[in-house]
């Protein structure tokens, strides 16, 4: 196991250095090859001298702990790649994941919220005082800009330009767009810029870059915007779940539905592929009502 504890470490150096990976990226990463190390030693196996069989053994057992279809694709796309670097390094002579394939993923519909329920969303923070400031500014950059919670964690004072409204963001493997904010955006970043976040600056002693602070005036986690989001849901008494890309699949939705043209939302998504921005070709059910009531001919009389 120390050989295979060296090899996935030169792997995971490749995937930060040369492929660009984001953090996220290669601790997924990380982690499937630490639970195949684990299976290949239950079974007594080498990685070096894992065949199709072996792989059909551990693609069982993944099955049987009642994995998603998208948890098991990213597991055997992680090892496929992990072994086509030892293979590009002479380090094994064959892929056992080569013939493996992936299994279907369904396509559900993204979970958004509709305009009715964000409404009361904008409106349950404090805004006296400096986390309420902060709350506002985060939850209209997120639904004013359509960005990844990652990606917010990571905005920077020097990203902003207020004066043209527009956001430097830095994406998924080190990838940089910009994004233009509108109006409430603008007014509550602003509002808390120049009042909350320096508030909350002076209980750190190492003055951070980063936009978003914590209470105690350091970077703002992922985690803690996770928590921001559902105390402000349960402070709305809205009877909906939340998770970190509601506001985005939220933003895309009704991009698309008052009109915006797929390519426009691909890039302001920052997706690299337009296939991952036609899930949010759907339309609410008040939409395609609304549609109807005033095309057909014989819905009215």
């Amino acid at each position: 196991m120390e050989e295979f504890q060296t090899y996935k470490q030169m792997y995971l150096e490749y995937l930060q250095i040369e492929k660009n990976a984001s953090p996220l990226t290669v601790e997924n990463y990380s982690i499937d090859m630490d639970e195949f190390a684990k299976f290949l030693q239950a079974e007594q196996l080498k990685f070096v001298d894992c065949d199709y069989s072996s792989i059909r053994i551990y693609l069982s057992q993944l099955h049987a702990n009642l994995l998603s279809r998208r948890t098991v694709s990213r597991k055997i796309s992680s090892l496929r790649s992990f072994f086509r670097f030892l293979e590009r390094e002479q380090m094994v002579t064959k892929n056992p994941f080569l013939n493996v394939s992936l299994p279907k993923e369904a396509n559900p519909i993204p979970d958004f919220f509709y305009q009715e329920e964000l409404k009361h969303l904008f409106t349950v923070s404090d805004k006296k005082n400096p986390l309420g400031q902060r709350n506002q500014a985060l939850i209209e950059l997120l639904y004013g800009t359509g960005i990844r919670v990652s990606e917010a964690t990571r905005i920077e004072l020097h990203d902003i330009d207020l004066s043209l409204s527009t956001l430097l963001v830095h994406g998924k493997g080190r990838k940089e767009r910009y994004v233009p904010f509108g109006q409430f955006a603008s007014q509550a970043m602003q509002s808390y810029i120049e009042d909350g976040r320096r508030v909350l600056q002076q209980k750190n002693s190492s003055p951070t870059p980063v936009l978003f602070l914590n209470s105690k005036g350091g970077p703002l986690t992922a985690r803690g915007i996770r928590m921001i989001l559902n105390k402000m849901v349960e402070d709305a008494a809205l009877t909906v779940d939340i998770h970190p890309h509601k506001l985005r699949h939220s933003f895309a939705t009704h991009m698309l539905n008052e009109g915006a043209d797929l390519r426009s939302v691909q890039e302001l998504l920052g997706h690299e592929h337009l296939s991952s921005t036609q899930i949010y070709t759907h339309v609410t059910k008040d939409r395609l009502r609304h549609v109807y009531m005033n095309s057909h001919p014989r819905a009215n009389k």
